[in-house]
């Protein structure tokens, strides 16, 4: 085949593409430029909420986007961004924070006016920045959707990952308010809360409740390998304490270098505070400061417990549940078996060897509260010992 007939045919496929897209103009029609955990989540949501809506996608992975398709999560895979987007009532950003700001240009020829445009992204100065350069104030609305996992990918995506959590969105100077009100009410279609900041201060915020948790628990991670003996005493018995507060670590590397590339300033400035406090809390250790001791973690209790679980934020919660069991052979599984015969959905279930910190021997994790209440009401009511874990 001629590299000119073989253009030919590709130039015929993509108008065949986009006349297949302008068939459901009739339909709301979404485009998603990246489709990983947050962007494939919110697809499947979209589409839940609005079965005859009609979803395009691009992702340089093409099989994630054949998967998707396949699955119904999408209507068109694209292997480009191109003239498809046109019909685009709204296109996600859905790629790391630094790429949005690629893929936005890359858009630029192909924006309508009408289309809302936003991202995903936790940073939003950069891209705040990019849409005024390129004059896209008009269409702009940045978005955040503060719900996760410690998993990554499209495969790990699910529909009910934004139910009841928060939703950020950051509008421009120029965006009319019909548009916001729009967006407004898709975002709760999607299950989640919206809630409307200006960008700098959701910088600011996510630093501090999101960006710099994450740093700390990798610096904690890398103090336990670096401290750790030849025989890995350490790893060995880190028990729920330690992998609850470090489990965030398990996080995208790539993403959260980007990260801390566009957030550096927010990230540095409350990086301090905290080293300030290390440094504080270190000298009350060395001078056995009870009273500056018992301070420190009182006040801590004290503002942790104030804290809502009615939504989820970056930092996702774990419906966890601890249960005493005779040391018998057999044990394990009926427990499982009680809560499979009453449709309890069990995410993760385990043996906890270090009970330092924890009485249960089994620690079971569940997807939603809902499971972890059916399953704490039948466990308790067999005459089981439970204890509700934190977080």
């Amino acid at each position: 085949m001629t590299f000119a007939r073989y253009s030919v045919i590709v130039v015929i496929a993509q108008i065949r593409i986009v006349e297949g897209i302008l068939t459901f103009m009739d339909s709301k029609i979404y485009g998603f430029v990246g489709l990983g955990l947050i962007g494939g989540s919110m697809a499947r949501a979209i589409k839940n909420a609005e079965p005859d809506c009609k979803i395009i996608a691009y992702t340089p992975h093409r099989s994630t986007v054949e998967a998707a398709k396949s699955e119904g999560t999408i209507d068109v895979a694209l292997d480009r961004i191109g003239p498809e987007f046109t019909a685009c009532d709204y296109i996600f950003l859905c790629a790391p924070v630094e790429i949005n700001n690629d893929n936005m240009e890359l858009l630029l020829p192909y924006l309508s006016p009408r289309t809302t445009l936003t991202d995903i992204g936790s940073v939003k100065n950069s891209i705040h920045e990019k849409v005024q350069e390129l004059g896209l104030e008009k269409q702009f609305i940045g978005g955040h959707p503060m719900a996760g996992t410690e998993r990554i990918g499209y495969q790990n995506s699910k529909a009910t990952l934004l139910e009841n959590a928060y939703y950020i969105l950051t509008k421009t100077d120029n965006c009319d308010e019909e548009r916001l009100e729009d967006y407004y009410n898709l975002v709760r279609k999607m299950g989640a809360i919206p809630l409307v900041v200006p960008y700098l201060q959701h910088d600011y915020a996510t630093a501090a409740i999101s960006h710099v948790p994450h740093v700390l628990s990798a610096a904690l991670v890398n103090l336990v390998k670096d401290s750790d003996n030849e025989d890995h005493l350490m790893k060995t018995i880190a028990a729920g304490g330690f992998k609850d507060i470090t489990r965030i670590s398990s996080s995208s590397p790539v993403m959260w270098q980007q990260i801390c590339n566009t957030n550096s300033d927010n990230i540095s400035g409350l990086l301090e505070s905290l080293i300030d406090s290390l440094i504080d809390i270190k000298l009350a250790v060395d001078e056995h400061d009870n009273d500056k001791l018992l301070d420190f973690f009182t006040s801590a209790r004290t503002y942790r417990e104030s804290f809502t679980d009615f939504a989820s934020g970056p930092i996702p919660k774990t419906y966890v549940l601890h249960v005493e069991i005779n040391d018998q052979p057999g044990r394990l599984a009926a427990v499982a078996v009680l809560l499979s015969d009453h449709n309890v959905n069990i995410k993760n279930i385990g043996i906890v060897h270090n009970r330092e910190y924890e009485r249960g021997t089994l620690r079971i994790e569940f997807h939603n509260g809902r499971d972890l209440e059916q399953a704490t009401s039948l466990l308790t009511a067999s005459e089981y010992t439970v204890i509700l874990a934190q977080g």
